[in-house]
């Protein structure tokens, strides 16, 4: 059964959700693991793939867009009925609960801080808590750029 995190943000900035997904999926990454991005639009799907590159002074995440012939263990998509190639991760950047995520192994749910953001992200724990899932929540510090 899918192993689901919600990580919650002390920042509300769309850009503090895209570093935190660029950190985790680095991290799954190194250990070996395929990840799948899942982004809300194509818009926030090419600011990722920017981030990528850019996240991190050194790092290398070896990735492709959903749409271009990838062979590359990190992949960004946007699409609802997408059929990513991985199992391994998820990271949710979406608001919606992709029809996919039984497929992996961990979803990962990145949540900004704000009232919106997080009463989105509730309707989602309620949804996954509802199905029998286990569910852990990691409050993460703000941190300096």
């Amino acid at each position: 059964m899918t192993r689901i995190s919600f990580y919650l943000l002390a920042d509300s900035g769309p850009e503090a959700r895209l570093r935190v997904a660029c950190r985790l999926a680095e991290k799954a990454y190194l250990q070996g693991q395929g990840v799948y991005l899942h982004a809300d639009g194509p818009a926030q799907a090419q600011r990722l793939d920017e981030q990528l590159w850019s996240f991190r002074d050194g790092a290398f995440v070896p990735h492709a867009r959903y749409d271009e012939e990838y062979r590359e263990p990190v992949v960004i998509g946007h699409e609802a009925a997408a059929q990513p190639p991985q199992t391994g991760v998820l990271i949710n950047l979406a608001e919606a609960v992709p029809a996919f995520f039984g497929r992996f192994d961990r979803l990962l749910e990145i949540v900004s801080a704000g009232e919106e953001a997080r009463g989105r992200a509730r309707e989602r724990f309620r949804f996954y808590r509802d199905r029998g899932y286990d569910l852990e929540t990691h409050e993460l510090a703000p941190r300096n750029r």
